[in-house]
């Protein structure tokens, strides 16, 4: 009876290990910045999306690092992260794709913050795509919107 339960339990555990699928469109950028006494500090960050494959739910996940140096060494290095959960794409259960890209850091898609990104999703059952943009307000709160692909 133990070997039966290890089994069923053992045929289960692939299952909620497939069910997450990170994104395929990881950049990063970086900035540069003198400060007073000739420091020089380079900060660089990236973003990357962890995806549920069945309930279209995902974490927008970011990691950075800041270096501050002089002409001769290193002097401080700060690094920082997590994961951010964020709703669901599309309301019901199914199986999903998905993809996410970041606009370009300070420019002009920047209009009120640090700018905004993208997500894409489809399910892969039926000729479904949904396309989501998510842009910083400026004032606390972004703004999101998503639209279902018609084909023409």
């Amino acid at each position: 009876m133990l070997a039966v339960g290890l089994t069923a339990l053992a045929a289960s555990a692939p299952a909620a290990a497939d069910e997450y699928r990170l994104s395929n469109n990881q950049r990063i950028a970086c900035s540069r910045g003198m400060s007073p006494g000739k420091l020089v500090t380079a900060t660089c960050r990236s973003y990357a999306y962890l995806f549920n494959v069945k309930t279209s739910e995902y974490f927008r996940c970011v990691v950075s690092l800041a270096m501050t140096r002089d002409n001769k060494e290193v002097i401080n290095v700060q690094t920082d992260g997590g994961c951010f959960r964020r709703p669901r794409i599309f309301d019901a259960d199914g199986d999903y794709q998905f993809d996410g890209a970041e606009t370009e850091p300070a420019n002009t898609n920047a209009f009120f913050g640090p700018g905004g990104y993208v997500v894409w999703a489809a399910e892969t059952k039926q000729r479904r795509l949904r396309g989501c943009i998510i842009i910083a307000s400026g004032l606390g709160d972004d703004v999101s919107k998503c639209v279902d692909m018609t084909f023409d």
